[in-house]
């Protein structure tokens, strides 16, 4: 009978979650994440190869560690401005784990900015994928969590709608939509690189090509 009485009131619960939450998610996505709304704008989920200028390694690259890279594929922005392939790109390594012995070694970068004709822009961007190179991996995680299952694509999805539920949920309880996007934004999956093999530390050699996705828009060309 409690149960009977329980599982329509935690369908109530949902439904006003939803409602409370959906139009500030609409609203920050149709913002931050829509198609290309000015003319010197390169959408977000945009994905372009670069190649990496440093080799980093779980051993001996530390946190903050800067690094360079340049693109490698052109970027065009919508009024048509091309970025032609060799733009330099600075980052630096967020976070690292080695593997000791037993366990996988990890690395996450953090993209800084990219030269255009414009000068240096930011760019908000993550790993995507380590193309060629078998022994490394992307995974993916939420507000900081080290482990997870697979790599599959679907479970970054996953863990971004289950993130953004997460994140929201303090501004819901406040009623307060603006709280409830930005806690949604603050929630998002994050990517790392790991090892495949256990004890196996993780190596990027210079000129690794790496693909990477816009998490936010890239400004370049006329405005």
């Amino acid at each position: 009978m409690k149960r009977n009485i329980l599982l329509p009131a935690m369908a109530a619960l949902l439904a006003l979650t939803f409602a409370s939450v959906l139009p500030a998610l609409a609203q920050e996505q149709s913002s931050n994440s829509g198609g290309p709304t000015a003319p010197n704008e390169v959408a977000p989920g945009t994905r372009f190869l670069i190649r990496l200028n440093d080799e980093l390694g779980s051993q001996d690259s530390k946190a903050g560690r800067p690094f360079t890279a340049r693109t490698i594929e052109p970027l065009s922005s919508a009024d048509g401005t091309t970025l032609p392939a060799g733009a330099e790109i600075r980052g630096h390594v967020d976070k690292v784990q080695a593997a000791g012995k037993t366990g996988r070694a990890r690395m996450w970068l953090t993209f800084d900015d990219v030269k255009t004709p414009d000068g240096w822009m930011p760019l908000i961007a993550m790993v995507d994928d380590v193309p060629g190179v078998h022994s490394i991996r992307v995974d993916y995680d939420r507000e900081g969590e080290i482990e997870a299952s697979s790599s599959k694509r679907q479970d970054a999805l996953e863990a971004a709608a289950a993130g953004a539920l997460v994140g929201a949920a303090a501004g819901v309880v406040s009623h307060n939509q603006k709280e409830a996007a930005m806690g949604a934004a603050a929630a998002a999956v994050t990517a790392y690189m790991v090892t495949s093999g256990l004890g196996q530390e993780l190596t990027l050699e210079k000129d690794t090509k790496i693909e990477i996705i816009l998490e936010r828009s890239l400004y370049f060309g006329r405005s």
